[in-house]
């Protein structure tokens, strides 16, 4: 089985991990079904919707 001759320095680790995730333009959006903001997938929206439910109170509305 293959081994590491030397370790790795965090430098050259992190370089390595960054040039990875460092190609994506943007990060992924979705709409929201009920308010029709663009939103991060798997998060509660601003409205305080997620997956069609109200789960939380919505910031505009106690404003």
């Amino acid at each position: 089985m293959a081994t590491p001759k030397k370790k790795v320095s965090r430098s050259r680790r992190n370089m390595r991990r960054f040039a990875a995730g460092n190609k994506l333009d943007k990060p992924t959006t979705k709409t929201c079904p009920s308010c029709n903001e663009p939103t991060r997938p798997h998060r509660v929206c601003a409205c305080g919707f997620y997956k069609g439910k109200q789960v939380t109170q919505s910031k505009t509305a106690s404003t």
